[in-house]
C-alpha cells in the first residue's frame, strides 16, 4: 500500500494530469511509496473517497482546479470526516490565491500555493517523518527547471495507448493579459532543450502519438520551435496528433515552411485572439497585431494543413454585444476550423479583478465563476451569449452542418445566429442532450418556416447523410416539427426529401 496518493478529478478520462506526475517524478526515495490514482468528473465523491481510503494512505494530495474544485470540496469533506487521520495536502492553481475564502482549504491539513514540485515532496517528507509545519498554506518554491526531474516516464503504457499525452517544452508566459494567471509570471521558461527532446524520443519509442503541448506560447522562441516540429515531422506515420497553442501575430516565414510539410490534420493549432477591440485590449493589458493576427490565420487556414481552433471571450471589461459580435464576425470571415466563444471568468489571483468595480463585473459566486453581467452587457445579454456559445458548439465547432448552416448565417453571423440561438431556446428551455436528429430537425424548422431558404431540405439531408447516420428524419414522413406540432405542407416536404436524393451538394 503506498504511503502517499496523488490524485485530482479530471474533465474527461482521455485528460492525463501533467501535474500529478511532476510530483511523482519529484519525489525522491518516497516515489516508491507514491502512487497516482485519477478521477473523473461524474463520479460520485463517495465513491472517489472509498477508493483513495481502500489504499490505506497516509497522506493525499490533490490537485484543485476551476473545473473540479466542488467536487474536490466534497472528496475532502468527506475523507476528514471518515478518516480525519489522514492528511490531506492541496495543490493547484484554484487554491494558490485567496485560501482563506475557500471551504476546500477550511477543510485540508495543508495547501501549498504556486509550484509544488519539490515543495510537496519536502512535506511529505517532514510529515511521514513526525515534523508537520504549523502552518497550514506553504508557498510553494520556485526552482530552476533544470533542477526539475520531468514527469514523463510516469506515464503508463494504458495512458499511451488510450489518453493524451501532455508535455512542456516551456513555462509561464511573457505576456500580461489580465483576465489570465499567466500574467502574473515574469517571463516563460523553457526547459532544456536536449534533454526535453530526449524525453519526447522515449515517448515515441513507447507509441506515444498523440501529444499536447500545454506552452502558453508555442511560437515564442522559433528556434526551439522549429526544432520540436522537425523532430515530428522525421517521424510522422500517419497516426501522430499534435496540439500546440500559437501566439497569434508572430509566425515567421522559416516556421511557415515546416508548417507546410505536415500532413493534413496533423497539427492542431489553438490560436487566442480574445477580442479585436482595441480600447479592451488596452485595458486589459493585452498587446495584439490584430492585422498581422489576420494574416497569419489567414494564411494558416488558406494555405496550411493545420486545423486552426481560435478563441473569444465575451464579458470583457468595456465591450458590449455588438462590438463582441463584430469580432466573431470578423473571425468567421477567416474561416478558422473552429471559434470557441469563451465566457470570461474570475480566475481567482487574476489582475482582471482591478475592473470589477468599475466596470460592474458581477461573477457567478460559485465555481467557474463565468461573469454574469457588466456595465456593457445585461444578465440576460450574458444569458443570451452563454446559450449563442453552447449551441455554436452543436451547430457550428461540430463541423456536421457544412451545408445548412450558411444560408442560416448568411452576411451577418453573429446577429443571424444569435436570433436562431434565441428562437431554438424558446422552443426547447435546454442547450444539452439534444440527439443529432433532433438538431437537424430544429435546422430543418427554421431554415423552411422562419427563414423560408430555398433548398434548405436538401442541404440539411446531406449534412445528415455526410454525418454518417442512416435513420430517417420525422420531416422524411410525416412533417413533424420538432415542438411536437404538425407541418401543414408535410406533402411539399415529403416532396422536397425525395428529390434531394437525387441532389449533388
Amino acid at each position: 500500500m503506498p504511503d502517499i496518493v496523488l490524485t485530482t478529478i479530471n474533465a474527461r478520462y482521455v485528460h492525463a494530469a501533467l501535474g500529478l506526475r511532476y510530483l511523482a517524478a519529484n519525489m525522491g526515495e518516497l516515489q516508491p511509496h507514491t502512487r497516482i490514482v485519477e478521477f473523473v468528473l461524474g463520479q460520485r465523491a463517495i465513491e472517489i473517497v472509498e477508493d483513495l481510503l481502500a489504499l490505506n494512505p497516509r497522506i493525499v494530495g490533490i490537485g484543485v482546479y476551476i473545473w473540479n474544485v466542488d467536487e474536490c470540496t466534497r472528496v475532502v469533506a468527506l475523507l476528514k470526516k471518515i478518516a480525519p487521520h489522514v492528511t490531506v495536502v492541496l495543490g493547484g492553481p484554484e487554491v494558490s490565491y485567496e485560501t482563506g475564502e475557500q471551504r476546500i482549504c477550511t477543510l485540508a491539513d495543508y495547501v501549498i500555493t504556486g509550484w509544488g514540485d519539490v515543495s510537496f515532496p519536502k512535506l511529505a517528507r517532514d510529515i511521514l517523518d513526525g515534523r508537520p509545519p504549523a502552518g497550514k498554506v506553504i508557498t510553494g518554491e520556485q526552482l530552476p527547471l533544470s533542477r526539475l526531474a520531468l514527469p514523463y516516464t510516469q506515464y503508463t503504457d494504458e495512458d499511451i495507448a488510450r489518453r493524451f499525452i501532455y508535455v512542456e517544452a516551456s513555462r509561464g508566459c511573457p505576456f500580461k493579459c489580465e483576465f489570465c494567471l499567466s500574467a502574473l509570471d515574469k517571463t516563460a521558461w523553457p526547459f532544456e532543450l536536449d534533454g526535453f527532446m530526449a524525453e519526447l524520443e522515449k515517448l515515441y519509442n513507447r507509441g506515444a502519438r498523440n501529444f499536447r503541448f500545454v506552452d502558453r506560447t508555442f511560437n515564442l522562441k522559433v528556434a526551439a520551435s522549429q526544432r520540436i516540429l522537425e523532430f515530428f515531422l522525421a517521424r510522422m506515420d500517419g497516426s501522430l496528433f499534435l496540439h500546440f497553442e500559437l501566439i497569434p501575430d508572430h509566425l515567421p516565414e522559416k516556421l511557415k515552411e515546416t508548417i507546410l510539410k505536415f500532413p493534413p490534420g496533423a497539427l492542431h493549432f489553438e490560436i487566442g485572439i480574445q477580442t479585436f477591440n482595441p480600447d479592451v485590449q488596452a485595458r486589459i493589458s493585452r498587446r495584439q497585431d490584430d492585422a498581422e493576427a489576420e494574416k497569419n490565420i489567414r494564411w494558416l487556414r488558406e494555405v496550411s494543413p493545420a486545423l486552426i481552433h481560435v478563441d473569444l471571450i465575451a464579458g470583457l471589461p468595456g465591450e458590449d454585444l455588438a462590438s463582441f459580435g463584430r469580432g466573431f464576425d470578423r473571425l468567421h470571415a477567416l474561416k478558422p476550423h473552429e471559434i470557441q466563444v469563451g465566457i470570461l471568468k474570475r480566475l481567482r489571483g487574476a489582475p482582471i479583478d482591478r475592473h470589477t468595480e468599475a466596470h460592474q463585473l458581477r461573477y457567478n459566486p460559485d465555481a467557474p465563476y463565468n461573469v454574469l453581467a457588466t456595465d456593457c452587457i445585461s444578465f440576460n445579454g450574458m444569458q443570451r451569449i452563454s446559450r449563442f456559445a453552447r449551441y455554436w458548439d452543436l451547430f457550428g465547432n461540430a463541423g456536421r452542418f457544412r451545408q445548412a448552416l450558411p444560408p442560416l448565417l448568411a452576411d451577418a453571423p453573429f446577429d443571424n445566429f444569435m436570433r436562431f440561438a434565441d428562437w431554438l431556446y424558446a422552443r426547447t428551455h435546454k442547450t444539452h442532450e439534444f440527439a443529432f436528429e433532433r438538431l437537424c430537425e430544429f435546422m430543418h424548422v427554421y431554415l423552411t418556416e422562419v427563414l423560408q431558404v430555398n433548398g434548405a431540405t436538401a442541404a440539411v439531408l446531406a449534412d445528415y447523410e455526410a454525418s454518417g447516420a442512416r435513420g430517417r428524419l420525422p420531416f422524411m414522413d410525416a412533417g413533424v416539427r420538432p415542438d411536437g406540432t404538425h407541418n401543414r405542407d408535410s406533402a411539399t416536404a415529403r416532396a422536397r426529401m425525395r428529390q434531394a436524393r437525387h441532389v449533388t451538394v
